[in-house]
């Protein structure tokens, strides 16, 4: 039962750091959006 439960939480921090890592993604391309737009005007 503790080993399941250890895989569990491995699983559960694994699958945290690709959607923080995911997010990290998508504000580096909003601000990278915005700094294209901010040079062409």
């Amino acid at each position: 039962m503790n080993r399941l439960l250890a895989s569990l939480l491995v699983l559960a921090a694994l699958a945290a750091c690709n959607t923080v890592q995911g997010v990290g993604r998508d504000i580096r391309a909003v601000g990278g959006a915005i700094e294209n737009a901010s040079r062409t005007k």
